[in-house]
């Protein structure tokens, strides 16, 4: 019999600190670093994003996610046997943010470890996990993402501070003899490191270059429209399906002129795709299952429909999951 793996259960969670685009004006106005509500809002679709509190974590964030999509699955943490966390901002340097987090949620004993891959890095975990799951090597995997972007901010360049916010999301992948997961696809180009990234590091006790984000916003958006839409394409040829089988399109949620592109080049409509970057921001690994949890409990996403996922992210990574709900 083929081995298959399917989401049983979704959850999310955001800070309680919201944080308008207005209220982000008024605190850069404090920095003499001049923006506005309709700039920010014009050029990325944001309208308000959760910061998370000094002493709140990844895997803070993390296990209330996974505490709700647990139950959303009917499942304890006991039942689970495999654990990845997707973070760019893990609590320390090691041990692994899916290591403290499997900690805090009770569910110790099963693997556990983190995966980066920047904003691509659900799909990247994602796929790990159906293949482990696939391989018999698990049967029910806690997948996550979760993100505290804001402490990577720098607060005096307005071109990146008023993207990110902080969040999590996370899906239970249980095995099944029916088809979920139908098809994942991946790639990364390491030439591109430069466009996207955060060039610091610890050593000898000290921080040493630059630890905090810096972007080239035009090559970004120019090298993600493109990479978006390849995969897309080229996850659809591995199901064999089309871009008209697609019940839902769940992308990173970047930058909405990003998001409008990619569905604009597949002939999807823009119905049909789930926007919440207005909500929270470009929230890294935690933006896609964060959308997920929200097109799902708010009924938009029905059993036995088909969605895609799919990310782009520093690295440069990108990749998606096609799969049956």
């Amino acid at each position: 019999m083929t081995r298959y793996s399917r989401i049983t259960g979704t959850g999310s969670f955001l800070p309680p600190d919201l944080v308008s685009n207005a209220d982000l004006v008024e605190r850069l106005a404090k920095q003499g670093v001049e923006t506005s509500d309709e700039w920010i809002a014009g050029r990325t679709g944001i309208r308000v994003r959760h910061f998370a509190e000094p002493d709140v974590c990844s895997s803070d964030l993390g296990l209330q996610a996974a505490q709700r999509a647990l139950q959303a699955a009917g499942l304890s943490p006991q039942d689970i046997d495999l654990i990845i966390v997707a973070t760019s901002t893990p609590d320390m340097v090691f041990p692994s943010t899916a290591c403290i987090l499997q900690n805090k949620l009770g569910a110790n004993g099963c693997p556990a470890f983190d995966v980066q891959a920047v904003c691509s890095g659900f799909i990247y975990a994602l796929t790990v996990a159906d293949a482990m799951i696939k391989t018999g090597a698990a049967s029910r995997a806690l997948v996550i993402g979760a993100e505290v972007f804001s402490r990577l901010l720098d607060f005096k360049d307005r071109t990146t501070c008023v993207l990110f916010g902080d969040g999590a999301g996370a899906v239970v992948l249980e095995a099944s003899d029916t088809p979920g997961i139908l098809a994942s696809d991946l790639h990364a180009d390491g030439q591109h490191v430069g466009i996207l990234c955060v060039p610091g590091h610890v050593s000898g006790g000290l921080v040493t270059g630059e630890p905090m984000l810096r972007m080239d916003g035009q090559a970004v958006f120019r090298l993600a429209v493109g990479v978006l839409e390849e995969t897309a394409r080229a996850v659809l040829a591995k199901a064999g399906k089309t871009a008209a089988d697609i019940d839902w399109l769940i992308p990173h949620q970047a930058n909405l002129r990003i998001m409008h592109g990619t569905a604009k080049r597949l002939k999807i409509s823009m119905e049909k795709m789930i926007v919440t970057v207005d909500q929270h921001g470009n929230t890294s690994a935690a933006s896609i299952p964060l959308a997920l949890d929200f097109a799902v409990r708010s009924g938009k996403v029905q059993k036995g429909q088909t969605l895609m996922l799919e990310g782009v992210g520093g690295g440069f990574t990108w990749g998606s999951v096609l799969l049956t709900y």
